[in-house]
């Protein structure tokens, strides 16, 4: 059955209405909504926060008789007045959710929306919230009196099934929901909706791509300067040292220089003694010269190997497949002598030499070429990928095309149209 086809109802017709017995009289009135967020799909609602006598009481979904705009009825005959306590996974709809911040993971690209009213529709016997309506007309309805609530008329609202609602604030809840839509964005997605969110949205945002290791490194080396240091600021030293030693060397560079000086040394004692070498190595460069902008991580072989020995490199490298485009190759004296285009060798004969499928005339920049020398090299010869050679010609890294767009693009060029909040 398709929910939203449904007739639905505006939680904020409910919420503070009148709560009557099986008879009709007034018992007192429904203070909120309960549901699971933790059941997926479209949540159910499992019961109310009623306040009768002064006591806030439970009301389980089993006790209501008629669920409408503008009153709620009971069945049976008694009702229990034990005090109102939350359970573990029970999310309150109009304290926890309503006028809050969610995500719209479905949108392009995914923006932060605020649930101003939240739509429940009856599917199969059972109440569940089906939408959000992130429309201001929405929150001018939430703050009439009752009776001129109708005067705002119905539009679409945002399926819940393409929502990601933020529930830290909810102790009974934080365990119970995993964040699977948001962990299935991309990492750029992430960390734009980390920037565009509040601290405390960010925080939590973090904190659930955190439980893949690999993909919190990812959506780190996207944020913008000012963020990575936000979020790492109150991380004790050993979180921050295995968030930077999942990220590319150069990106964990940028971050490291940033971080306070004595911060710093205890953090590249904390990491792999490889990786802490990589990255000293490469804060010793200006970070706005060829030096200061280049990976490490790239393939550079003998020209006299086979292309056999070099498609084994490629296969056992960690380089990412996107940056792993081009072998670079050098001579008896260990100076850049060619380069060899990964789609090349997968078309070449397994035995063929190296040396006779290499582009012999391969441009290089030396460590210390400034960003504008970077970027005309890259312009003129339709580089993705730039080999940075030392003073003897050796390769030493690689500066790829996106590092040098993240510098010569302007200020602000991240911030994808759609992501403020309304």
């Amino acid at each position: 059955m398709d929910a939203l086809s449904q007739p639905v109802m505006h939680l904020s017709t409910v919420l503070r209405s009148p709560l009557l017995d099986r008879a009709g009289e007034r018992l007192g009135r429904v203070e909120d909504l309960i549901v699971r967020l933790a059941d997926g799909g479209y949540p159910p609602v499992t019961g109310l926060k009623a306040r009768i006598g002064g006591r806030e009481l439970f009301v389980p979904i089993a006790r209501v008789a008629e669920l409408q705009p503008g009153a709620v009825r009971l069945s049976g005959e008694k009702l229990s007045l034990k005090r109102f306590e939350r359970r573990v996974g029970e999310v309150l709809l109009g304290q926890d959710v309503l006028g809050r911040t969610l995500v719209d993971v479905e949108a392009d690209p995914p923006v932060l929306v605020t649930a101003h009213e939240i739509e429940l529709a009856c599917i199969e016997g059972w109440w569940r919230v089906v939408g959000v309506d992130n429309a201001r007309r929405a929150r001018l309805r939430r703050r009439l009196p009752r009776p001129l609530k109708g005067w705002i008329g119905d539009q679409a609202f945002l399926d819940w099934s393409t929502l990601e609602p933020f529930v830290d604030h909810v102790p009974t809840a934080r365990l119970r929901f995993s964040h699977r839509k948001l962990a299935n964005l991309h990492p750029a997605e992430i960390a734009d909706l980390v920037e565009a969110a509040s601290h405390e949205e960010g925080e939590e945002i973090i904190k659930a791509v955190g439980q893949d290791r690999e993909l919190e490194a990812d959506v780190f080396e996207e944020l913008d300067e000012h963020h990575q240091l936000e979020f790492i600021r109150e991380r004790p030293d050993e979180q921050v040292a295995a968030v930077i030693a999942r990220m590319a060397p150069d990106d964990a560079a940028d971050l490291i220089v940033e971080i306070e000086q004595d911060r710093r040394s205890r953090i590249l004692a904390l990491l792999p003694p490889a990786q802490e070498h990589q990255i000293e190595s490469l804060l010793g460069y200006n970070p706005e010269t060829a030096g200061g902008l280049m990976s490490p991580d790239c393939i550079v072989l003998p020209s006299e190997d086979v292309v056999a020995v070099a498609l084994e490199h490629v296969r056992s490298s960690e380089i990412a497949p996107t940056t792993l485009t081009t072998v670079y190759l050098h001579d008896d004296e260990g100076k850049l002598s060619g380069s060899v285009a990964v789609v090349t060798l997968l078309r070449s004969d397994a035995q063929t030499s190296l040396s006779d499928v290499a582009e012999q005339e391969t441009e290089s920049v030396h460590t210390d070429a400034d960003l504008p020398e970077v970027a005309r090299t890259m312009t003129d010869y339709n580089l993705v990928m730039l080999p940075v050679v030392d003073e003897d010609e050796r390769v030493v890294g690689v500066v790829t095309v996106d590092d040098v767009l993240e510098l010569t693009l302007p200020a602000g060029w991240r911030r994808r149209f759609g992501l403020a909040r309304d």
